[in-house]
């Protein structure tokens, strides 16, 4: 139990300041935004904290996930329902609550210039960050889908008042829907693990702990998972998340790509694979090639975009399909990879559309053929995209090398996955492997797209009476563009500043798929051995 309530006042925090931003007189906009500031430095400084506070004292190898958890708050919340307020953290949350925390500091900075009801995109702006940093902290189910929703509310608002006007009430209308449909199926299935305990609770530590009838994992591990999935991006419900990146404003584009779509991600690894591990074990062939689709579509599809922000929001359904891949290797190194590509797929796209609103707001548009020449009028910004670009290419020193070389090396240890007892009784030669071949090429193209955005935008040449008034770069900017650009390399080139952490976070979630694959190998060994006994007596 943690005596200072961390983990409350960066998840509440936000919520008690967008209280008060909203309670300010209208004229006071710019105090709104030095609270939000606030709040969002006060979140980082504490995450910070509770980041390399785990580092400093890692749990040992086999640790039982609920005793790897620190920071812990506990506290009873509804009794007769066993509904408790519960907060902890585990080496991957602690991860991405201090991701978040980056994230949204970086926003409230990109958002200084907004005149426009700035008090209130500010309290709604915090909302959403509670919402996000409420999910990695919950360790209640119940909580869990609270802040789930809280994170997603405000993104229905924010795109609708202060995104693009040709689009903003179409893509916020999709994307809740998308996202609304989407948890009511994942708290269905909530409601179904709720009522199989012997002591009806929503803690999620009782949960891992229990084994669920191998016939309800089976049933209910889809609708657990793809629930929660939608949010991620995951194929064939991904098609919300390119039109809400496009028609949000800049802050909120971060927070959706850089950290709202790792909570999908997050509460289908959490709740749907750690608690339904033999489900896990059944469905993943088939999830497999849903997030294969992912990384080559994706690919492909951004090749074709002219806009600026749709090419980022479909490069972010590919990448984010490299997350779920991950996932699906059931090993450690596909899950550490999965992790660590959430917070570099986090901080690379919180930068690309840093980059992309400081052009939009000084070119007015983002249609990469009326846009030429850049670098000479914001070198800031093209050093960045380029950096950025490099990451998603993941080139070697840099974060997206780190995240993505385990994923490709855990789906080449895959092959020794019993395929035979799961969804389609599959049982080809190399079947992981040829994931891996083909998952390969959209790298390739991956550097296609990036390049070619790099060339027009920013390398051709610069019309200097079209872009007279073109203003440069704010010092305020500047900080956010640097920073993120560190981040990334620092990841790249001193990997063991988060690798141990995700490790350590999703090690009991890789421990149980290792308990349900030689589950299900004794149960296809058994199956086997009747169906030859029955023949064999049939014989004689």
């Amino acid at each position: 139990m943690s005596e200072f309530p961390f983990l409350s006042v960066i998840t509440l925090s936000p919520i008690v300041t967008a209280v008060i931003i909203l309670m300010m007189p209208k004229e006071r906009g710019e105090n709104s935004r030095m609270l939000a500031l606030a709040a969002m430095l006060l979140g980082l400084v504490l995450s910070a904290y509770v980041y390399f506070g785990y580092k400093s004292g890692l749990p040992a190898a086999g640790t039982a996930w609920a005793d790897t958890l620190r920071f812990v708050e506990e506290r009873s919340w509804i009794p007769g329902l066993n509904i408790g307020y519960i907060l902890g953290v585990d080496g991957l949350s602690a991860t991405l609550v201090f991701l978040t925390s980056i994230v949204g500091v970086g926003g409230v900075l990109i958002s200084w210039s907004i005149d426009d009801r700035p008090r209130e995109f500010m309290a709604f702006f915090m909302l959403l960050v509670a919402g996000v940093q409420g999910v990695f902290v919950a360790v209640d189910a119940f909580l869990l889908f609270f802040f789930y929703e809280l994170a997603v509310l405000p993104m229905y608002v924010m795109i609708v008042i202060w995104g693009w006007k040709e689009r903003r009430e179409y893509a916020a209308m999709k994307l809740t829907l998308y996202l609304l449909i989407g948890s009511f199926v994942s708290f269905i299935a909530f409601l179904v693990l709720y009522f199989q305990l012997p002591d009806p609770t929503f803690d999620l530590r009782v949960w891992a702990e229990h084994d669920f009838a191998r016939t309800l994992q089976i049933v209910w591990f889809l609708p657990m998972f793809l629930g929660f999935a939608v949010l991620a991006g995951t194929f064939p419900f991904h098609n919300w998340s390119p039109d809400g990146h496009v028609a949000a404003p800049t802050a909120v584009s971060m927070i959706h790509a850089g950290v709202l779509m790792k909570l999908g991600a997050y509460a289908s690894m959490r709740v749907g694979i750690q608690i339904l591990p033999e489900g896990t074990v059944y469905w993943m062939p088939f999830i497999i090639i849903l997030t294969l689709i992912n990384v080559v579509y994706g690919s492909l599809i951004a090749m074709r975009q002219r806009d600026m922000k749709y090419l980022i929001g479909y490069s972010s359904v590919s990448h984010m399909g490299l997350v779920a891949m991950g996932f699906a290797t059931l090993n450690m190194n596909g899950f550490l990879g999965a992790g660590v590509q959430m917070v570099s797929h986090g901080v690379m796209t919180a930068l690309f559309f840093s980059v992309v609103g400081m052009v939009y707001d000084r070119a007015h548009t983002r249609n990469m053929d009326d846009l030429s020449g850049m670098m000479k009028a914001l070198p800031w910004a093209g050093v960045a995209f380029i950096i950025g670009g490099l990451v998603s290419m993941g080139m070697p020193g840099l974060s997206g090398f780190v995240a993505e070389f385990p994923i490709f090396l855990g789906l080449w240890e895959g092959n020794g996955v019993n395929l035979v007892d799961t969804a389609f009784a599959l049982n080809p030669a190399n079947y992981y492997r040829w994931i891996a071949i083909i998952a390969a090429p959209p790298i390739v193209i991956t550097a296609a797209y990036i390049m070619r955005a790099v060339g027009t935008v920013f390398l051709g040449k610069y019309d200097a009476e079209k872009w007279h008034d073109m203003r440069p770069i704010l010092p305020i900017d500047k900080v956010v563009l640097v920073s993120f650009a560190l981040i990334l390399i620092v990841i790249g080139v001193y990997p063991q500043i988060i690798v141990p952490m995700v490790e350590s976070g999703v090690a009991p979630v890789v421990a149980r798929l290792q308990e349900a694959q030689q589950a299900s190998t004794i149960l296809d060994t058994v199956q086997v051995g009747a169906s030859n006994l029955l023949s064999w007596l049939g014989g004689a």
